[in-house]
């Protein structure tokens, strides 16, 4: 059909109303509309690239987060396994010397391997060996003489051994230390 009077008998513009409910559907050659449709279509993409952008910001800080607490949580583990080991070290030096006289035999050899199997499961690690040359990182120098054996200051003698879980130093290795008995310039140090 005709286009139906509108108020006032004028006809109306756009699609007669067959009484479905639709609106008239605007003139798509319309440069208005046009260009109201892509300013629409621009402003919901720079919504998106900011909702993506938010999105790949939190996935990030989420991502640190996350690592962070892992590694606040082994740090944690660390220092609670190194505070553990570095009380039992009394107890290795008394199995050391038991063993060096010969004492340790029987159920206690076995309860003593058991015991320093464990601890090595955990990452203690001793260290300290007659010959190694002298680091005041890692030694502690309990007794200093000279030496025309040596070259460097050298480890002698280990008093007692150090002990380390990772980098971490739980009781540096106790030694005697010599140094070269003449110096660098060859002249004698005694």
């Amino acid at each position: 059909g005709a286009a139906a009077p509108g108020p006032a008998g004028q006809p109306r513009h756009g699609r007669a109303d067959d009484g479905d409910g639709a609106e008239a559907m605007p003139n798509e050659t319309d440069p208005a509309a046009v260009a109201a449709d892509r300013a629409a279509a621009d402003k919901i993409r720079t919504e998106l690239a900011e909702r993506t952008a938010d999105l790949q910001r939190l996935q990030a800080e989420y991502a640190n987060y996350r690592k962070r607490v892992d590694r606040d949580r082994a740090a944690v583990r660390e220092h609670a396994v190194a505070g553990a080991l570095t009380e039992l070290l009394p107890v290795l030096d008394a199995i050391g010397q038991a063993r060096e006289h010969g004492e340790l035999s029987g159920g206690f050899k076995s309860v003593a391997d058991s015991l320093q199997a464990a601890l090595t499961k955990l990452g203690l690690v001793s260290y300290g060996q007659r010959g190694d040359t002298f680091d005041p990182k890692i030694h502690e120098a309990l007794t200093h003489s000279y030496s025309p054996d040596v070259t460097e200051d050298t480890c002698v003698e280990v008093l007692q051994p150090g002990y380390r879980v990772g980098e971490r130093i739980l009781r540096p290795a106790r030694v005697a230390v010599a140094e070269p008995a003449t110096g660098p310039d060859g002249s004698s140090n005694d």
